[in-house]
């Protein structure tokens, strides 16, 4: 039998499909909220305290009031993992300005809606670990302030849709003719066996591997340096490598139909992949 999902939404938990929003609201009409995803290993929260400060960041950046102390959000994660029996998790969370009269402006007194849910995290497939994944490279076209994860994903969406179209798992983006991200996903390079990713600013989020590629790195003797990347580096390099919540760390060992490097997940992968794995163990064991 399959599991029902319990979903919370303003205050209260309830089977998703009874879950409903105003057509006022201003996350439909506009985008107009932010959001998290929380992987969860052996019914805890990884590396939640990091998620919690981005969740805080983003709401400040776009001015709606944080409608939870820490105490509070902590609180409804930890319920809502317990609601249900998966051992590994996701939680999405998501926050918008709330229920209001169509106005550009922002609307005053107003409450703002808050939607969490959570699924079952299947283990990524050996195949997508032993041979890598397909990445195209594709224009940057999204808005500017892209360190804000905002709801607000049509570019996302949209880049992620002509990788498909063009059969392959993420696109690589590119800014000026430098390198940004996925379009879900943070995206590293490796050469001369060091690690290489784009600064972090406006035109990237930071994703929360980010931090955690830092400690992977340092665990596992591998220089890391951030600066601006290149077209021509990224397709000079020896590895690349894909990361994300979901995705956690995978290789990518096609780009745009040539292969990386010699087209096979490469040693660096390997050691950042195993230190990955003991930091899920860790987290578990905690």
């Amino acid at each position: 039998m399959t599991q029902q999902q319990t979903v919370y939404l303003n205050g209260d938990y309830m089977p998703l499909e009874d879950a409903k929003v105003s057509v006022l609201d201003r996350g439909f009409i506009y985008g107009d909220g932010v959001y998290e995803v929380v992987p969860v290993y052996g019914g805890k929260p990884f590396r939640w305290a990091y998620h919690l400060a981005r969740l805080t960041r983003s709401l400040a950046k776009v001015q709606i009031a944080n409608p939870k102390t820490d105490e509070q959000w902590t609180a409804l994660v930890t319920d809502l993992i317990a609601r249900h029996p998966w051992n590994d998790q996701f939680v999405y969370m998501q926050v918008t300005r709330g229920v209001a009269k169509r106005e550009h402006l922002f609307p005053k007194n107003v409450t703002p809606t808050v939607f969490a849910m959570t699924s079952e995290f299947a283990p990524l497939p050996a195949e997508l670990l032993s041979k890598g994944i397909a990445v195209v490279t594709l224009p940057d076209e999204r808005w500017l302030n892209c360190d804000i994860k905002s709801v607000s994903l049509l570019g996302n969406v949209l880049a992620r849709q002509a990788a498909a179209d063009a059969s392959a798992t993420e696109c690589l983006m590119f800014r000026d003719g430098l390198l940004t991200e996925g379009s879900s996903s943070n995206i590293w390079i490796v050469r001369g066996g060091k690690v290489f990713a784009p600064k972090r600013d406006r035109r990237i989020l930071e994703g929360i591997r980010v931090g955690l590629m830092e400690e992977l790195c340092q665990a596992s003797g591998v220089e890391l340096e951030f600066r601006n990347i290149s077209r021509k580096e990224v397709f000079a390099a020896e590895e690349i490598l894909v990361t994300s919540a979901t995705k956690e760390v995978v290789p990518a060992t096609k780009l745009d139909g040539e292969p990386v490097g010699d087209g096979k997940p490469g040693e660096v992968f390997k050691k950042l992949h195993a230190a990955y794995q003991q930091a899920k163990a860790d987290a578990r064991n905690a």
